[in-house]
């Protein structure tokens, strides 16, 4: 009777482990799987699937655009790929992201997700509205800021790695600048 009920006790143990390990975002992942997947962060996906290597996309003209950008109160955005012509044409297309999101570990580019960015003034040159891509306000940063960049309009996506704070949120605290140490002087993104 005894050795019935630890084997039940067990196997009740362990099927809760499974089911919580499967449940549970790990830092790989973006989304639990019974959730589903928002529109604009399967669109994420389909676009930068390519980009999950970090030499596709400097062929496809990103570039390193400051250094790995870090949270005021802890987590980061991660390192900016950005291809600088597509910040500068005013338009927003979920296919093509603005910026592209990675984290160095262990000498390896992961990609996080994207920043959908446009220039306030590029903007309102035809809206008076804010920005919305697939349902989602942009956020408005102003001038001077800490890029060094006009008035723009942002929006992340992280839509390859899971964000406690939200898909659409800033600040990832699963992210960490640590073990980035590029030289950016030579690196920059194209303006």
């Amino acid at each position: 009777m005894k050795t019935n009920h630890l084997v039940f006790t067990g196997l009740a143990v362990l099927s809760l482990f499974a089911v919580t390990a499967i449940a549970w975002p790990g830092r790989g992942e973006a989304q639990r799987p019974d959730v589903p997947v928002p529109p604009l962060v399967a669109a994420v996906r389909t676009a930068t699937e390519p980009f999950k290597r970090v030499e596709v996309a400097k062929a496809a003209d990103y570039g390193l655009f400051h250094g790995c950008v870090s949270g005021p109160q802890g987590g980061a955005m991660g390192v900016h790929l950005v291809n600088g012509s597509l910040v500068g044409d005013g338009v927003l297309d979920p296919m093509r992201p603005e910026a592209l999101l990675y984290e160095v570990r262990n000498g390896q580019h992961e990609l996080l997700g994207v920043e959908y960015v446009v220039i306030a003034e590029a903007w309102h040159a035809h809206s008076e509205a804010p920005p919305v891509l697939m349902g989602q306000l942009f956020h408005y940063v102003g001038s001077p800021n800490r890029y060094g960049i006009p008035a723009f309009y942002e929006l992340h996506v992280w839509a390859w790695r899971a964000n406690p704070g939200g898909t659409f949120a800033d600040w990832n605290p699963t992210v960490s600048c640590d073990e980035f140490t590029a030289d950016i002087t030579s690196h920059e993104a194209h303006r």
